[in-house]
């Protein structure tokens, strides 16, 4: 299966950008593709070979998972790659445009379990809650 391939465009510096998305305070205020979904947890070792550790949880408490991964590759302000526990790879690129914009582009493995559009459609979901939160933050 073909990578799946998200971008959006956020009015913010590359720092402002890359901070938000990796300080736990602020992954637990984006990191869900629905209102219904929270994560109430975060935890972020940001390192080659660090952890993380999202909790993800639907609010009224119906279900839950925790998505784990492990750091392979980062670039300062630049790059972001990893694996999840079932070694699927995740690239996260963070791309300058100029002094107050930066784009964010993930590229993923597909799971077999749902369809490319579905998965497309749920982390686009969540690249969008973490642009509006960080563009008005």
């Amino acid at each position: 299966m073909d990578k799946i391939r998200i971008d959006i465009t956020i009015l913010e510096n590359v720092e402002k950008v890359w901070d938000y998305y990796n300080e736990p305070k602020h992954i637990v205020k984006w990191n869900f593709a629905h209102e219904s979904w929270h994560c109430p947890s975060s935890e972020n070792d940001l390192r080659i070979g660090g952890k993380f550790n999202n909790r993800m949880e639907a609010k009224d408490g119906s279900f839950g998972f925790d998505l784990i991964g492990v750091y392979d590759e980062i670039v300062e302000k630049q790059l972001i790659k990893y694996h999840l526990e079932d070694q699927r790879k995740v690239e996260v690129i963070f791309e300058k445009l100029d002094d107050k914009t930066t784009k964010v582009k993930i590229n993923f493995d597909p799971e077999k379990q749902n369809s490319s559009e579905m998965q497309r459609d749920g982390w686009y979901a969540i690249l969008n809650n973490f642009h509006k939160y960080t563009e008005n933050n």
